[in-house]
């Protein structure tokens, strides 16, 4: 085979470097842009996004939590940010509880520990002041989920 001219051989190179060169920055935008989109929608979501981490954190609902505080009367002792009528103040308040280190003073704040509290107080911190109110499993988890949106 007949080699090829120089100058051929050159534009070739220049060529394939000009090409890769738009390729890295094609993906360099690609990136950028998934990594807006990503930010867009957890910051655009962010209730939302706030929720369904909570959801899967305590495998509750936290619609349903807000109910349930509602029903269980937490708001007579307690001030729940987003829960009319949740504003008293005869125990802490509960706003930012998901930011929290602890819970009761000495449980750790996860969510195992949350919906054990909720459920049976007295059980894992007496004496305390909170009631045993009956809460079931299912309402305990989804007040759980509901009070993990508060950060």
């Amino acid at each position: 085979p007949k080699a090829s001219p120089p100058c051929r051989d050159t534009a070739r190179i220049v060529m394939r470097c000009e090409r890769r060169r738009i390729l890295r920055a094609a993906r360099g935008v690609l990136a950028a842009a998934f990594a807006a989109g990503a930010l867009l929608s957890a910051a655009g979501c962010g209730e939302n996004a706030a929720e369904k981490a909570a959801a899967r954190m305590t495998g509750g609902r936290p619609d349903a939590g807000r109910e349930a505080i509602r029903r269980y009367g937490c708001g007579s002792c307690h001030h729940i940010k987003g829960v009319p009528g949740a504003d008293a103040n005869v125990g802490p308040p509960l706003d930012n509880i998901a930011s929290r280190v602890y819970l009761a003073g000495n449980l750790t704040n996860e969510p195992a520990h949350m919906i054990a509290w909720i459920r049976d107080p007295q059980h894992l911190h007496a004496p305390t002041a909170m009631p045993n109110s009956g809460v079931t499993a299912r309402d305990a988890r989804d007040i759980a989920a509901y009070l993990y949106t508060l950060k």
